[in-house]
Formats: C-alpha cells, sequence, structure tokens
C-alpha cells in the first residue's frame, strides 16, 4: 500500500497517531491474508510494535506485509510501515510488526489454509523468527490473562464508551482490527495525558490479542490504566469489552499494553513523574508490567529494535530502584 498521509491521520501531537499507523498495519496485513487464504479472515493477533521516527502530514506512506509464517487456519503476516519526503524519496521505517489472522469459512469457522514453504535466505530466516516467537507471545498472553482488573486499583484510569458505528466494520459485517487498535490507542493516550498532565504518544504496543468480534450497534468500553512508570514511559493496560446496549452483559474483546512517552519541543521523551503502587492490586499490576517487560527482552528476531529492549532495561532498572 502506498499513498500520501493526510491532514486528518495527525493526531494532538502534530504527527500521525499511532492508532493509525495500526489501522494501515491490519488494512494491509488483511489484503495478504486474504490473497493467500482466497477466504474472508479476521484479526487474531498483534505483536510487538515500537513506533519510531514520526509520520507527518504530506509524507509518502509504504505499508508492506508479506506471509512469513503458516499453522493449520493461520497466518503470521511480518509488516513494514515506511515513509519519505516525495520531493527526496529517502525511505525510513517507521516500524515493523508481526500479525496473525485466522481464514474462516462462511459460518465462522477456522479454516484450512495452503501451507508456506520459504525459499529464499530472508524468507527462511523470517520464517524461522516467526516461530521462535511463538513461545514468547504465549507467555505474554498467559501474563495478561491472568491479571485483575478492579475497583482496588488506584492508578489513573479512563473508560470511553460509544456504539460501534456502521463506518467501523468490513465488509464481513465485523469492526475492523485496525479501528479497534485506534480505539485502544486514543484511551491510552487519554489516560497517560490526564496522569502527566501533557499530549502523549504511543512508543510501543503489544500483546494485543483478539478474542472476539465486534458488531454495529454494540455498546463498546475501552478502559485504560497505568499499571508501570519508567524514567520516561508511561505502561498503559488497555481492556475493550463490548456487549448488547439492552443489557448489562459484556465481554473482553480486546486487550493489550501500549508504552506512552511525552515528548519536547525536539521530539525527544522527557522523564515523568513516578507513579508508586499503594493497593495490593496496584502492586501485582506493577510487577506484572515488570514481567512483561522481562519475556519481551528474549524476544527474538528482528520485530523489536535493539533500542527498544534498552529502553525497558532502563525502565527496569528505575522500577527495581523504586521498589
Amino acid at each position: 500500500m502506498r499513498f500520501l498521509a493526510a491532514p486528518t491521520d495527525v493526531g494532538v501531537a502534530g504527527t500521525v497517531s499511532a492508532g493509525t499507523v495500526l489501522e494501515w498495519v491490519d488494512k494491509a496485513a488483511y489484503a495478504a491474508a486474504v490473497g493467500w487464504s482466497a477466504s474472508y479472515c479476521v484479526t487474531a493477533y498483534v505483536g510487538n510494535i515500537h513506533f519510531e521516527d514520526p509520520i507527518h502530514s504530506g509524507d509518502l506512506v509504504e505499508v508492506t506485509a508479506s506471509v512469513v509464517y503458516t499453522g493449520r487456519t493461520s497466518m503470521h503476516i511480518r509488516t513494514e510501515v515506511s515513509f519519505s519526503d516525495p520531493r527526496d524519496g529517502r525511505r525510513t521505517v517507521s516500524s515493523t510488526c508481526l500479525v496473525i489472522f485466522v481464514a474462516v469459512d462462511e459460518n465462522g469457522k477456522p479454516t484450512d489454509v495452503p501451507e508456506f514453504v520459504p525459499s529464499t535466505p530472508r524468507q527462511m530466516e523470517l520464517h524461522e523468527h516467526a516461530i521462535a516467537r511463538i513461545d514468547i507471545r504465549n507467555q505474554i498472553v498467559a501474563a495478561m490473562k491472568d491479571q485483575v482488573y478492579s475497583e482496588q486499583g488506584t492508578a489513573e484510569q479512563v473508560t470511553l464508551r460509544f456504539l460501534a458505528a456502521p463506518a467501523d466494520v468490513n465488509w464481513g459485517g465485523k469492526v475492523h482490527g485496525g479501528i479497534v487498535m485506534k480505539w485502544i490507542d486514543e484511551a491510552a493516550s487519554l489516560c497517560a495525558s490526564r496522569y502527566c498532565g501533557l499530549d502523549t504518544v504511543a512508543v510501543f504496543s503489544g500483546g494485543v490479542r483478539f478474542y472476539r468480534p465486534l458488531f454495529i450497534g454494540d455498546l463498546v468500553e475501552v478502559e485504560a490504566r497505568l499499571v508501570y512508570t519508567g524514567s520516561k514511559g508511561m505502561h498503559i493496560s488497555v481492556h475493550v469489552r463490548s456487549g448488547n446496549p439492552k443489557t448489562r452483559e459484556m465481554h473482553t474483546t480486546t486487550y493489550c499494553l501500549t508504552v506512552m512517552v511525552t515528548r519536547d519541543e525536539t521530539g525527544t521523551a522527557i522523564p515523568v513523574k513516578p507513579w508508586v503502587p499503594v493497593s495490593e492490586e496496584d502492586r501485582k499490576l506493577w510487577q506484572h508490567a515488570q514481567d512483561l517487560i522481562a519475556i519481551r527482552a528474549n524476544a527474538p528476531g528482528g520485530y523489536t529494535p535493539t533500542h527498544l529492549a534498552k529502553s525497558f532495561e532502563e525502565d527496569s532498572v528505575v522500577g527495581e530502584s523504586a521498589q
């Protein structure tokens, strides 16, 4: 996909929002998944994505997506977002990400997909990286699934509520995974901004797990809660729930962890005030964020930039001293 970033893509920080980038990633990956499987596909998981150099309105954006590994019904798709000034054409990679789609039949049941067999050295490398990340992903999913979020928490928290609109869905009648990720970014940004009192931008999002589809007219709740602060990053846990607006029954649809920062006029992330856990639940979630940092530090193969791991390590050291 190749297009110019539009003024409507720009967020409050003056650059293209992370949610918009995630929406582009989902669309490109979806096209690759449908092209490979020749069937309707649903987003199942979005791996670690770090937002590097910011994209501005008018930049020429290129989003590539390619299948790197297949299971029986799933496709692991590597995406890369890059941009350039149209006047000079020098391309800068903004982010890379691994997205998993599942092919489904007309009844919404998972259906088999053709096997991907790598044939070039680069394909073999990416294929091996995708396989190596399966265990890391399972550890992240298990760690995130076991956490409890209740009224016992004392950290900054916001909840957005609205109805899923017709413009939010794809031709299959379900809300785009990219739209859900855009909601996640908006809630995380609001939560972080209320905590630090400044405009914030996402620098990382990971462990985006999709459990069930969203439909037109569903009541949507997007809850964002601060769970940890490093020297500069605010780690925000986000849960998306949905249900019939005529009842009170809500189900978890998606969750993830997003790291937000605030930047000075030069674009450099600046320190934030440390958050100190108060309740037992606070302390458990604070430790949970530390555990995720440790798991991701061992992630293999090119999807997490080296300097991101270093940033996590620095946050970890700050956390240990605060503890």
